[in-house]
């Protein structure tokens, strides 16, 4: 399934339009258009795939005016997906329809475009890329502006009748931009591999190979290939911390973006039908099924042994018989050795059954004990203190870390479940809870006491985000049965949400509020970037409804960037006390539940990076899942383990929820988490 136009970060909105266009090829370097022979063959030779290059495109003043007026009469609205965080400006292909009073605030702009969709410049690099003839009606551009925190993730730009992708910069001509400063568009290998069936699928590598630094008056471009023109926007770095030399404020990665089409009905080239095949042909169509076959990590699911150990929804967990699988004495003191008291006591697991039965999510704080949480931030606080190697292949042969791919779907390091976990005395914290704690049966027991579902299997993975770099996109759960999802966070570091921002250190509280002042005077003397707050350093998971039920989403992709609300990009999670609930139960004082909402935002569960808190979702068909892109100024990697255990569906009751249905709806409000809370008080971190 396809992420839509109109939802790409470039195109906001895209639309189908004739546009008026004329020949003004006078604007371009001089001889820049008889030098066609020279560009292509440097095109040609190009690596990883064809791309092309030209610095000083066009006469720089008629530039520097274009940015005068994109600073003066263009708006900027920060908008966040699970694949970008990015400033937008409304679609440039319209300046047709102005009114001639609005049309008079930008006569720069609108000269650039009709220089880039003149003739003869389409000429041109239609005979550069070989992509055979463009479209002069269909015009399809927006300003992008990228500030410190701005990315844009891994995606081949495969989309309808899209022929050509390009970038033309417009960076500060006065300061020029550097390369440390990040926001260079990266380009990735792809391999051939042989499917199941012996057919050849273009797989991506996990790691750029080239990076593209931007540069006023430089264009960027690219023939659309189908699984083969993958590439990203690396964030733009914010300065280091205390560090505000001259120049800093030209942090701000403005580019006009856009596509060149197929012709349209009416222009020369012209073919029937064409379009429709194009789409045909997408990348993600292409590499569903027999290329899924290539990703990592591998569903690494193991059956539980024992089928009798089922749950009687009519008893209370406490009221559970031993033939029941109530927790035995045995089973106790395993999970003591891990688990806070507070959790294994009848009471407490009441209230979590009941709260998790009408939610269908939880989040229980300080789940591990004192004593194992202290051990295990220990070794994953030293794991983090050594250096790993930044290719993939030296991380592989070097240590333990498997990397997660293809990267248009996702990013990670992980480590999977030991084939046979037992209790060895030499394993680490993150082993024992990897391999003995998680997978056990008594685990599983509490796990069934705790939900109200039988469990039949268990898929668990270790998973480490690097700052910078780790990140996974928004991916619908296709199958009918109802599964039961487990994020055990263990992120020792701190600053992941708004409410641990430190305050005292006057310096330090500035420094990214003087980023946004900076940003905002750089792109628009006026003002114009909508929102100056501090952006979020991302890491947070999330579950969101998905699209209507009559869209395809058998590849188990996000069709469009699915928008993500302010609180939940800042880390933040609202909840309150409850007292009563709906099923009539008396509540611990420690169960939280989330604000009542007035509008649905399509968040159903969102979970920020942190220390010591388990989070439980029953994940229904169509509802996505990500966790957002961790960006460089993160003062750590986020740590978790993802635990899916699949589950009975004749043990299933009336849990599913509205909250869970798939929605169409991809506009989210600011008000967003559908979980709830609990807060154990055996006085662990």
């Amino acid at each position: 399934m396809k992420r839509k136009a109109e939802d790409d970060p470039a195109t906001k909105p895209t639309k189908k339009r004739t546009s008026k266009t004329t020949n003004d090829s006078t604007q371009f370097r001089e001889g820049l258009l008889q030098q066609a022979e020279k560009y292509q063959k440097e095109y040609i030779s190009s690596e990883p795939y064809k791309h092309g290059l030209i610095q000083a495109l066009l006469d720089p003043q008629l530039l520097r005016n274009v940015r005068a007026e994109v600073q003066s009469n263009l708006s900027f609205t920060p908008k966040e997906t699970d694949i970008y965080r990015i400033h937008q400006s409304g679609d440039l292909a319209n300046l047709d329809g102005l009114d001639d009073s609005s049309l008079k605030l930008l006569p720069s702009l609108l000269t650039l475009r009709n220089a880039l969709y003149s003739s003869a410049f389409r000429e041109f690099l239609s005979t550069v890329t070989g992509a055979g003839p463009l479209s002069g009606k269909k015009t399809d551009m927006a300003i992008n502006v990228y500030t410190p925190g701005s990315h844009l993730l891994c995606h081949d730009d495969v989309i309808g009748s899209r022929r050509v992708s390009y970038i033309l910069y417009l960076t500060d001509p006065d300061r020029p931009w550097k390369p440390e400063w990040g926001g260079a568009l990266r380009l990735y290998p792809t391999v051939v591999q042989k499917d199941k069936e012996g057919k050849e699928v273009k797989v991506p590598g996990p790691d750029s190979v080239l990076s593209i630094p931007p540069a006023f008056n430089q264009l960027s471009f690219f023939a659309v290939q189908p699984g083969e023109s993958y590439h990203d926007v690396e964030e733009v770095f914010a300065p280091s911390s205390g560090l505000h030399h001259d120049g800093d404020e030209a942090r701000v990665r403005m580019a006009i973006s856009g596509w060149y089409h197929i012709p349209q009905k009416g222009e020369k080239g012209y073919v029937k039908g064409l379009e429709e095949s194009l789409a045909e042909r997408s990348s993600l169509q292409q590499l569903q099924g027999s290329g899924d076959q290539f990703d990592m990590p591998s569903h690494d699911v193991h059956q539980y042994d024992d089928e009798s150990l089922r749950v009687d929804k009519t008893l209370a967990p406490v009221e559970q018989t031993k033939d029941e699988a109530p927790l035995s004495e045995k089973d106790l003191d395993f999970l003591l050795k891990f688990i806070a008291p507070t959790y294994l006591t009848p009471d407490t697991l009441e209230s979590v059954s009941a709260t998790f039965g009408d939610e269908c999510s939880i989040c229980l704080d300080k789940f591990l004990s004192q004593k194992f949480s202290d051990a295990l931030k220990t070794d994953i606080v030293k794991q983090e203190a050594q250096l790993l190697p930044l290719a993939t292949s030296d991380i592989e042969s070097q240590t333990s870390w498997r990397m997660a791919r293809p990267p248009y779907k996702h990013r990670f390091l992980f480590k999977q479940m030991d084939s046979q976990p037992g209790n060895d005395v030499d394993k680490s914290p993150s082993e024992k809870l990897l391999n003995e704690l998680l997978p056990s049966e008594a685990f599983r027991k509490w796990l069934q006491l705790a939900t109200g579902l039988s469990l039949t299997s268990r898929n668990l993975t270790a998973r480490r985000f690097r700052r910078g770099k780790d990140y996974t996109l928004a991916t619908g759960y296709t199958r009918n049965e109802s599964q039961l999802e487990l994020i055990m966070a263990v992120t020792p570091s701190e600053g992941w949400t708004a409410e641990e921002e430190p305050v005292a250190d006057d310096t330090n509280h500035h420094k990214d509020v003087g980023h946004a002042t900076n940003v905002t005077a750089a792109v628009s003397e006026k003002g114009m970037i909508k929102g100056s707050e501090p952006p979020g350093v991302g890491g947070y998971i999330a579950y969101m409804a998905g699209d209507d039920a009559g869209e395809d989403t058998d590849d188990g992709q996000s069709n469009d960037g699915v928008e993500v609300p302010l609180d939940v990009s800042t880390g933040a999670r609202a909840s309150k006390p409850s007292a009563q609930k709906k099923s009539g139960k008396k509540v611990d004082p420690a169960v939280y539940q989330a604000a009542d909402d007035d509008e649905d935002d399509g968040v159903l569960f969102s979970m920020p990076a942190g220390w010591n808190t388990l989070g439980l979702v029953l994940r229904d068909k169509g509802v996505m899942r990500f966790v957002k892109y961790v960006s460089q100024q993160a003062k750590g990697d986020r740590w978790d383990i993802l635990g899916e255990f699949g589950v009975d569906p004749s043990e299933e009751d009336g849990s599913d929820v509205d909250d869970n249905e798939v929605t169409s709806e991809t506009e989210i409000d600011t008000d967003f988490d559908k979980s709830t809370q609990v807060d154990s008080d055996d006085g662990s971190d």
